[in-house]
């Protein structure tokens, strides 16, 4: 791990001075992305929103307090990089789409910086994909096709990923109308995150 820590710190700055999309991004590019060598957690989303654009905080929003819930941890937990990393789809905040919610993440992203990147963290242990760019992207044909599908065989995953949906207010209501999450993965859930932090 000591030996990964220099490397993986020399490749967040670059990943962070990255200005690949810069023309197609309406913020502007500020790649967000965390973590040390020694976390255990990984968690892959989709890519940041307006606030944690703006703060540079990943999960620093609404979708954040519910998925910290949905984890079991605390803000300081939650945010300690030599606990858990967070590495989304696309680093840098999209812009919007016509109908009002952000545009998906920019497919540059993780062929670029991913496989770079994931070897550097050797003391994960679990990788949480967050939504279906993230399930997409990792799970590939082995998904169920649909995102609830697939979160529904989370079992088949484990142990290296456990996919969720994303936890904006449109699958906080997904998960209301599937009982069977509350209360048979997110306990699954929070005792491996209280087991590996």
């Amino acid at each position: 791990m000591r030996a990964a820590q220099p490397r993986l710190d020399a490749l967040l700055r670059e990943v962070r001075a990255c200005a690949l999309c810069a023309a197609h991004l309406p913020l502007g590019p500020r790649p967000v992305v965390r973590g040390s060598a020694a976390a255990r957690l990984m968690i892959t989303s989709q890519a940041p929103g307006t606030r944690v654009h703006e703060t540079g905080l990943s999960f620093n929003d609404r979708s954040g307090d519910v998925l910290r819930a949905w984890l079991g941890i605390d803000r300081a937990t939650f945010y300690d990089e030599s606990r858990i990393a967070i590495m989304p789809m696309g680093f840098c905040y999209p812009g919007r789409d016509k109908a009002g919610g952000d545009r998906p993440p920019r497919k540059e992203c993780a062929p670029l910086w991913h496989g770079r990147l994931l070897p550097l963290f050797p003391a994960l242990r679990l990788t949480l994909l967050v939504g279906s760019y993230a399930i997409d992207h990792y799970l590939g044909n082995r998904g169920r096709g649909r995102m609830g599908d697939t979160v529904r065989a989370w079992r088949d995953y484990l142990p290296e990923f456990l996919p969720l949906p994303h936890p904006s207010w449109r699958n906080v209501l997904w998960a209301r109308k599937n009982p069977w999450f509350e209360a048979e993965l997110l306990p699954e859930l929070r005792r491996r995150v209280a087991e590996l932090l």
